[in-house]
Protein backbone atom coordinates (compact mmCIF):
# COMPACT_ATOMS: atom_id res chain seq x y z
CA UNK A 1 0.00 0.00 0.00
CA UNK A 2 1.28 3.25 -0.75
CA UNK A 3 1.29 5.60 2.88
CA UNK A 4 0.47 8.63 0.69
CA UNK A 5 -2.61 7.36 -0.07
CA UNK A 6 -3.10 5.35 3.35
CA UNK A 7 -2.31 8.77 5.40
CA UNK A 8 -4.76 10.98 3.33
CA UNK A 9 -7.61 8.26 4.05
CA UNK A 10 -6.67 7.86 7.58
CA UNK A 11 -6.48 11.83 8.29
CA UNK A 12 -9.84 12.42 6.39
CA UNK A 13 -11.45 9.54 8.76
CA UNK A 14 -10.30 10.81 11.98
CA UNK A 15 -11.16 14.58 11.14
CA UNK A 16 -14.96 13.04 10.29
CA UNK A 17 -15.29 11.10 13.48
CA UNK A 18 -14.07 13.85 15.24
CA UNK A 19 -16.68 16.21 13.61
CA UNK A 20 -19.23 13.79 14.27
CA UNK A 21 -18.35 13.43 17.81
CA UNK A 22 -19.44 16.79 18.17
CA UNK A 23 -23.36 15.41 18.05
CA UNK A 24 -24.62 13.96 20.94
CA UNK A 25 -28.56 14.57 21.08
CA UNK A 26 -30.69 11.40 20.24
CA UNK A 27 -32.11 11.16 17.10
CA UNK A 28 -36.07 10.30 16.40
CA UNK A 29 -36.93 7.53 13.90
CA UNK A 30 -38.27 10.02 11.19
CA UNK A 31 -34.80 11.77 11.11
CA UNK A 32 -32.76 8.04 11.29
CA UNK A 33 -35.00 6.65 8.01
CA UNK A 34 -34.35 10.05 5.63
CA UNK A 35 -30.46 10.65 6.66
CA UNK A 36 -29.68 8.44 4.13
CA UNK A 37 -32.47 9.97 1.39
CA UNK A 38 -30.53 11.52 -1.19
CA UNK A 39 -33.69 13.32 -2.59
CA UNK A 40 -34.39 14.37 1.48
CA UNK A 41 -36.32 17.98 1.56
CA UNK A 42 -33.41 19.68 3.16
CA UNK A 43 -30.07 21.55 2.25
CA UNK A 44 -27.10 18.63 2.42
CA UNK A 45 -23.63 18.79 2.70
CA UNK A 46 -20.78 15.55 2.68
CA UNK A 47 -17.82 14.35 3.42
CA UNK A 48 -17.24 10.90 1.53
CA UNK A 49 -14.28 8.91 0.82
CA UNK A 50 -13.28 5.90 -0.72
CA UNK A 51 -9.83 4.70 0.22
CA UNK A 52 -8.84 1.45 -2.29
CA UNK A 53 -6.55 -0.63 -0.92
CA UNK A 54 -5.81 -2.67 -4.16
CA UNK A 55 -6.29 -2.30 -8.26
CA UNK A 56 -6.84 -4.97 -10.14
CA UNK A 57 -3.40 -5.63 -12.45
CA UNK A 58 -1.42 -3.72 -10.29
CA UNK A 59 0.14 -3.41 -6.78
CA UNK A 60 -0.65 0.63 -6.16
CA UNK A 61 -4.03 1.81 -3.93
CA UNK A 62 -5.78 5.17 -4.77
CA UNK A 63 -8.02 7.50 -2.73
CA UNK A 64 -11.26 9.54 -3.79
CA UNK A 65 -12.83 12.06 -1.27
CA UNK A 66 -15.71 13.65 -2.20
CA UNK A 67 -17.63 17.02 -1.34
CA UNK A 68 -21.10 16.63 -2.27
CA UNK A 69 -24.00 19.06 -1.64
CA UNK A 70 -27.33 19.04 -1.98
CA UNK A 71 -29.95 21.78 -1.90
CA UNK A 72 -34.06 21.58 -3.33
CA UNK A 73 -35.45 24.53 -5.13
CA UNK A 74 -38.57 25.21 -6.83
CA UNK A 75 -39.16 26.20 -10.56
CA UNK A 76 -43.01 27.04 -11.13
CA UNK A 77 -44.17 25.00 -8.37
CA UNK A 78 -42.57 21.83 -9.38
CA UNK A 79 -40.18 20.69 -6.86
CA UNK A 80 -36.13 19.92 -8.13
CA UNK A 81 -33.09 19.09 -6.25
CA UNK A 82 -29.65 20.10 -7.69
CA UNK A 83 -26.27 18.26 -5.80
CA UNK A 84 -22.52 19.13 -6.97
CA UNK A 85 -20.22 16.67 -6.20
CA UNK A 86 -16.30 17.47 -6.56
CA UNK A 87 -13.74 14.97 -5.84
CA UNK A 88 -10.38 15.01 -4.10
CA UNK A 89 -8.40 12.25 -6.08
CA UNK A 90 -4.96 10.36 -5.53
CA UNK A 91 -3.92 7.83 -8.34
CA UNK A 92 -1.09 6.10 -8.74
CA UNK A 93 1.11 7.01 -12.08
CA UNK A 94 2.78 4.84 -14.04
CA UNK A 95 4.98 3.39 -15.64
CA UNK A 96 7.04 5.94 -13.39
CA UNK A 97 5.34 4.98 -9.77
CA UNK A 98 4.40 7.00 -7.41
CA UNK A 99 1.25 8.97 -6.86
CA UNK A 100 -0.30 12.52 -7.53
CA UNK A 101 -3.25 14.08 -6.03
CA UNK A 102 -5.35 16.98 -7.66
CA UNK A 103 -8.82 18.47 -7.92
CA UNK A 104 -11.08 15.77 -10.51
CA UNK A 105 -14.26 16.87 -12.49
CA UNK A 106 -16.90 18.42 -10.81
CA UNK A 107 -20.28 16.83 -11.71
CA UNK A 108 -23.65 18.79 -11.50
CA UNK A 109 -27.34 16.76 -11.45
CA UNK A 110 -30.76 18.29 -11.28
CA UNK A 111 -33.32 15.88 -10.18
CA UNK A 112 -37.05 16.77 -11.12
CA UNK A 113 -39.04 15.51 -7.66
CA UNK A 114 -42.08 13.89 -9.08
CA UNK A 115 -45.10 13.34 -6.55
CA UNK A 116 -45.67 9.43 -5.98
CA UNK A 117 -48.66 10.23 -3.74
CA UNK A 118 -46.71 8.86 -0.75
CA UNK A 119 -44.62 11.69 1.30
CA UNK A 120 -41.98 8.55 2.26
CA UNK A 121 -41.19 7.57 -0.97
CA UNK A 122 -39.13 10.06 -3.11
CA UNK A 123 -38.24 9.47 -7.26
CA UNK A 124 -36.38 11.77 -9.03
CA UNK A 125 -35.16 12.17 -12.69
CA UNK A 126 -33.26 14.37 -14.28
CA UNK A 127 -30.05 15.76 -16.41
CA UNK A 128 -26.71 15.46 -15.04
CA UNK A 129 -23.05 17.29 -16.66
CA UNK A 130 -19.64 16.64 -15.61
CA UNK A 131 -17.12 19.63 -16.16
CA UNK A 132 -13.28 18.52 -16.71
CA UNK A 133 -11.96 20.82 -13.73
CA UNK A 134 -9.35 18.45 -13.10
CA UNK A 135 -6.04 19.92 -11.63
CA UNK A 136 -3.61 17.55 -13.22
CA UNK A 137 -4.20 15.22 -16.33
CA UNK A 138 -3.95 12.21 -14.37
CA UNK A 139 -7.08 12.94 -12.13
CA UNK A 140 -9.72 13.50 -14.51
CA UNK A 141 -11.03 12.56 -17.87
CA UNK A 142 -10.33 16.44 -19.84
CA UNK A 143 -13.90 15.59 -21.00
CA UNK A 144 -17.44 16.99 -20.64
CA UNK A 145 -19.94 14.63 -20.40
CA UNK A 146 -24.27 14.78 -20.12
CA UNK A 147 -26.60 12.33 -19.26
CA UNK A 148 -29.69 11.30 -16.82
CA UNK A 149 -30.58 10.45 -13.43
CA UNK A 150 -32.59 8.16 -11.94
CA UNK A 151 -33.12 8.57 -8.16
CA UNK A 152 -35.34 6.08 -6.14
CA UNK A 153 -35.94 6.48 -1.99
CA UNK A 154 -38.60 4.12 0.17
CA UNK A 155 -38.66 5.00 3.83
CA UNK A 156 -42.10 3.63 4.18
CA UNK A 157 -40.86 1.67 7.31
CA UNK A 158 -39.36 3.44 10.05
CA UNK A 159 -37.15 0.03 10.02
CA UNK A 160 -35.91 -1.07 6.56
CA UNK A 161 -35.36 1.69 3.50
CA UNK A 162 -34.14 1.22 0.13
CA UNK A 163 -33.70 2.58 -3.37
CA UNK A 164 -31.52 3.14 -5.93
CA UNK A 165 -29.04 6.08 -8.12
CA UNK A 166 -29.19 4.90 -11.58
CA UNK A 167 -27.17 7.40 -14.41
CA UNK A 168 -25.72 7.58 -17.67
CA UNK A 169 -23.26 9.98 -19.29
CA UNK A 170 -21.60 10.16 -22.39
CA UNK A 171 -18.78 12.85 -23.30
CA UNK A 172 -19.15 15.36 -26.18
CA UNK A 173 -16.15 18.07 -26.25
CA UNK A 174 -12.69 18.00 -24.55
CA UNK A 175 -9.30 16.66 -25.80
CA UNK A 176 -8.93 14.36 -28.65
CA UNK A 177 -6.52 12.45 -26.83
CA UNK A 178 -7.92 10.93 -24.28
CA UNK A 179 -10.22 8.36 -24.25
CA UNK A 180 -14.34 8.90 -24.69
CA UNK A 181 -16.70 8.98 -21.64
CA UNK A 182 -19.28 6.44 -21.72
CA UNK A 183 -20.01 5.06 -18.41
CA UNK A 184 -23.45 3.62 -16.75
CA UNK A 185 -23.67 3.15 -12.83
CA UNK A 186 -25.88 1.70 -10.80
CA UNK A 187 -25.94 1.96 -6.76
CA UNK A 188 -28.04 -0.39 -4.78
CA UNK A 189 -28.92 0.83 -1.41
CA UNK A 190 -30.80 -0.53 1.90
CA UNK A 191 -30.53 0.54 5.14
CA UNK A 192 -31.67 -1.20 8.43
CA UNK A 193 -32.07 0.45 11.51
CA UNK A 194 -30.88 -1.07 14.45
CA UNK A 195 -32.07 1.83 17.30
CA UNK A 196 -31.05 4.83 18.85
CA UNK A 197 -29.68 6.15 15.24
CA UNK A 198 -27.31 3.14 14.56
CA UNK A 199 -28.20 1.26 11.61
CA UNK A 200 -26.38 -1.15 8.58
CA UNK A 201 -25.67 -0.17 5.47
CA UNK A 202 -24.85 -1.49 1.94
CA UNK A 203 -24.52 1.48 -0.60
CA UNK A 204 -21.76 -0.27 -3.24
CA UNK A 205 -21.49 1.72 -7.04
CA UNK A 206 -21.99 -1.21 -9.73
CA UNK A 207 -19.89 1.03 -13.09
CA UNK A 208 -20.23 -0.40 -16.47
CA UNK A 209 -17.98 1.32 -19.03
CA UNK A 210 -19.80 1.44 -22.04
CA UNK A 211 -16.45 2.46 -23.77
CA UNK A 212 -14.13 -0.41 -23.31
CA UNK A 213 -16.47 -2.93 -21.65
CA UNK A 214 -15.03 -2.64 -18.39
CA UNK A 215 -17.17 -3.19 -15.53
CA UNK A 216 -16.85 -3.11 -11.36
CA UNK A 217 -19.53 -4.71 -9.30
CA UNK A 218 -18.30 -4.60 -5.19
CA UNK A 219 -20.35 -5.45 -2.31
CA UNK A 220 -20.24 -4.63 1.15
CA UNK A 221 -21.98 -4.26 4.57
CA UNK A 222 -21.11 -1.52 6.87
CA UNK A 223 -22.51 0.51 9.78
CA UNK A 224 -23.82 4.12 10.35
CA UNK A 225 -24.85 5.91 13.40
CA UNK A 226 -27.73 9.13 12.64
CA UNK A 227 -27.58 11.81 15.90
CA UNK A 228 -28.87 15.35 15.75
CA UNK A 229 -27.33 18.25 17.16
CA UNK A 230 -29.72 21.65 16.75
CA UNK A 231 -31.20 21.48 13.87
CA UNK A 232 -28.77 19.73 12.36
CA UNK A 233 -28.42 15.97 11.31
CA UNK A 234 -25.17 14.23 11.27
CA UNK A 235 -24.79 10.59 9.86
CA UNK A 236 -20.97 8.70 9.81
CA UNK A 237 -20.91 5.55 8.87
CA UNK A 238 -18.07 2.92 7.66
CA UNK A 239 -18.67 0.02 5.00
CA UNK A 240 -15.85 -2.28 3.75
CA UNK A 241 -16.58 -3.11 0.15
CA UNK A 242 -14.92 -6.10 -1.88
CA UNK A 243 -15.29 -6.65 -5.71
CA UNK A 244 -17.63 -9.62 -6.87
CA UNK A 245 -16.88 -9.17 -10.39
CA UNK A 246 -14.84 -6.64 -12.57
CA UNK A 247 -12.81 -6.92 -15.89
CA UNK A 248 -10.26 -3.76 -16.59
CA UNK A 249 -7.22 -2.57 -14.79
CA UNK A 250 -6.93 -0.07 -12.23
CA UNK A 251 -10.66 -1.57 -11.08
CA UNK A 252 -10.81 -1.88 -7.11
CA UNK A 253 -10.13 -5.15 -5.28
CA UNK A 254 -11.53 -3.58 -2.49
CA UNK A 255 -12.12 -0.12 -0.28
CA UNK A 256 -13.31 1.21 2.59
CA UNK A 257 -16.13 3.77 1.69
CA UNK A 258 -16.61 6.28 4.85
CA UNK A 259 -17.99 9.48 5.56
CA UNK A 260 -20.11 12.24 7.47
CA UNK A 261 -23.36 13.53 5.62
CA UNK A 262 -24.88 16.08 7.31
CA UNK A 263 -28.97 17.34 6.89
CA UNK A 264 -29.74 20.96 7.78
CA UNK A 265 -33.35 21.34 9.08
CA UNK A 266 -35.15 24.22 8.25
Amino acid sequence: MNSSSRSVGLRLLFGMLFLAGLAQAPVHAQDAAQANNPLANMTAFNLQNYYIGDLTDTDDDANQFWLRFAKPFSVNQSKWLLRASLPVNTYPVPPSGGHTTGIGDLNLFAAYLIDTGNPAVSFGVGPQITAPTASKDEVGSEKWSAGLVNVLFDASSAKFQYGYLLSWQQSFAGTNSREDVNVAAFQPFAFYQLGGGTYLRAAPIWVYNIENDNYSVPLGIGIGQVEKKGKTVYNYFVEPQFSAWDKGSGQPEWQIFFGLNMQFMN
